[in-house]
This record gives structure tokens, sequence and C-alpha cells, in this order.
């Protein structure tokens, strides 16, 4: 049996970039934890809508977009 582990806090609704010049993505929800205790978030591509998951770990390095 699994425990249950409280998501961690998400800079819900920030816009964000892969990389200083890279595409806009607006940050959504934390998913799920993974095995290496990292967690998952939903992400939501500013120019297409399109949505993704993306490290955590990742997001944190990604700076905000201007």
């Amino acid at each position: 049996m699994h425990a249950v582990v409280k998501p961690p806090a998400v800079p819900v609704g920030k816009i964000k970039s892969f990389g200083p010049f890279g595409p806009k993505y607006e940050v959504g929800h934390a998913l799920r934890q993974l095995e290496d205790g990292d967690w998952l978030v939903e992400i939501t591509m500013v120019e297409t809508g399109e949505k993704a998951e993306y490290r955590l770990s990742h997001l944190s390095d990604d700076p905000q977009a201007h």
C-alpha cells in the first residue's frame, strides 16, 4: 500500500518558457509523483493550446516568460 503524498506547491497560472528563448507555457496542476520522487505537472503551450506533462524539477529551472 502506498502512502498518500500531498502534491508540492506549483505556481499554477504562471507563464514560463523553455530556457531564455524557448516557447512559452502556462503551468497547470501537479498530476502524479514519479518513482524518483519528482512530480509531473500539466502544462499548456501558450501558442498552440497543446497540453503536455512536464517534470516539476525542470519547470523549476525554467525562467518566468516576459
